[in-house]
């Protein structure tokens, strides 16, 4: 059959093909075939679409199809139950294809066999590959398909979805780059990062830049400090191993965090389009201050947590987890205090901090603005009288603002109040997964959510000075912290003065307790 490039704009998800690297793990298994099907139910899959699962496993499509039904009905059973008739055809879009990562020869029958399906089922060869494999599989990978020609786009576009984190350091992310770019262009790469596929993360920009109230006073005249959180309640599990190869600097803080930060402090794009947008987040990142050797220790906080209670029942120390090293270092709690050097933002502190084994899961952003100049009512506030605008991504996601107001009686007795919006509020359904919105975007060929390259490289360069100056310096301490805890106290020292304590991250929104 004659295919053709189809040249629908991009927005429209035409006629393609996924196929996913590492089909039979848990990522496969738990968020991207669930969020397969949900843009399946919602009518938001190209017209012509099919997946091609690729594993290690022997086996056919007819087995793989009986797998993937079990496991739906485990991570997907509300709308499978819902949904048996969109249920039905979308396990008539999945495929397989038994693969060795590390043989070349597997992926020239790959080639084959994923032609050979799509010419059957009347589909361009649009291909998108998702790398459901480990970070050090990804050369190999992609040196196997460009060397079978499955990266060329003569016939039709091409994609890989890489999953974060992307490299190890600065210099493993330049290196991965260079050697995915040797087959594929960056235009062909979408790096994911699911932080960035939240509906709250998004509406971020929308908040400031649809507002006339807000984008005024989004800068240093107005803003005194800004804050972000995200807690997780539950420790590394069974995932030791990967976590002291990583901890929570790099699996946080330069795998996420960063980039919401940029979000909140970019400028306004000139056009609303993905390059513009990644325009001015990589300008906040290369803004970033560096923070020198000399200074980590003042801005920079780590802790690791040790045996704690919750509810009654004991939480293992960090170190007495499964695969972690009985005197390890590895930091699960990180706090930093950092500045953008621009015109925006210069000299107003940001802080952040991650962790885990907290007391809640939450994610949220804080912005404190600056007090009022003259404080009519200083001493007759029954509570400080600043102004917040707090940013939930999750849960209970939305937004509040936080002002004073009179009390009710005589005389002007002011007490803060907050004014709160719920993003469940405008819809019936649930908020869209964030692996269904990246995935569909990369169908329609929108980057704008996914990390370009100079992003990638500029939050590596501004982590790796703090890790390097952690390894070349063990006299820099590691704050132990009980679990079911806010972190080592040391943390509230980054503020400079002791009337000010991290944001009460259940005070204006309900948390996961």
């Amino acid at each position: 059959m004659d295919k053709t490039i189809n040249t629908h704009p991009k927005g429209t998800a035409e006629g393609q093909a996924l196929l996913i690297f590492g089909a039979n793990g848990d990522l496969s298994k738990r968020k991207l075939l669930p969020a397969i099907f949900q843009l399946h139910i919602d009518g938001l899959l190209p017209e012509k679409f099919l997946v091609i699962g690729c594993g290690s496993y022997l086996k056919d499509e007819h087995t793989f199809r009986k797998d993937v039904e079990l496991h739906m009905n485990i991570f997907a059973k509300q709308n499978v139950e819902r949904y048996p008739e969109k249920f039905s055809s979308f396990i008539g879009m999945l495929y397989y294809k038994t693969v060795n990562n590390k043989q070349a020869e597997d992926f020239e029958e790959l080639k084959k066999y994923a032609y050979e399906v799509t010419d059957r089922n009347s589909i361009p060869n649009n291909f998108i590959y998702y790398f459901s494999i480990p970070p050090f599989m990804y050369e190999k990978v992609g040196n196997h398909l460009v060397s079978c020609g499955l990266n060329s786009e003569k016939d039709g576009w091409k994609r890989i979805i890489v999953e974060k984190p992307f490299g190890y350091s600065l210099d493993s992310a330049e290196e991965l780059d260079r050697k995915l770019h040797e087959g594929f262009q960056e235009h062909q790469i979408y790096r994911i990062d699911h932080y960035l596929g939240k509906e709250t993360v998004q509406n971020i920009m929308v908040t400031r830049f649809a507002n006339g109230f807000f984008e005024p006073v989004w800068n240093r005249s107005y803003v005194d400090r800004v804050e972000i959180t995200a807690a997780e309640k539950i420790g590394v599990g069974d995932r030791g191993g990967y976590y002291e190869s990583s901890g929570a600097l790099r699996d946080m803080i330069q795998n996420h965090l960063l980039q919401v930060l940029a979000i909140v402090a970019m400028e306004p794009p000139a056009v609303f389009d993905s390059d513009s947008i990644r325009n001015e987040t990589v300008k906040v990142l290369q803004a970033l201050r560096p923070i020198k050797p000399e200074e980590v220790e003042k801005y920079v906080v780590r802790g690791q947590y040790s045996e704690g209670k919750r509810r009654g029942e004991t939480i293992p120390a960090y170190r007495d987890e499964k695969d972690v090293v009985a005197d390890s270092t590895t930091e699960t709690f990180v706090a930093l205090k950092l500045y953008v050097d621009n015109w925006r933002w210069s000299d107003v502190p940001f802080y952040i901090r991650s962790g885990k084994n907290l007391p809640v899961r939450v994610t949220e952003i804080v912005i404190h603005l600056k007090p009022a100049p003259l404080q009519l009512f200083k001493q007759r506030c029954a509570t400080q009288q600043t102004n917040m605008i707090i940013l939930r991504i999750h849960p209970d996601a939305g937004i509040a603002i936080d002002f004073g107001m009179k009390i009710p009686g005589a005389g002007y007795k002011v007490q803060n109040v907050n004014m709160d919006f719920h993003y469940s509020d405008l819809m019936q359904s649930k908020i869209p997964e964030a692996y269904e919105r990246l995935l569909l975007d990369c169908m329609t060929g929108d980057s704008t959510l996914y990390a370009r390259a100079d992003a990638v490289h500029a939050s590596w360069k501004f982590v790796d000075s703090i890790l390097n100056t952690w390894n070349e310096n063990a006299e820099i301490p590691l704050y132990l912290y009980p679990a079911n805890t806010w972190g080592p106290k040391e943390a509230d020292a980054l503020f400079g003065d002791k009337r000010i304590k991290w944001q009460d991250q259940c005070d204006k929104f309900s948390c996961e307790i």
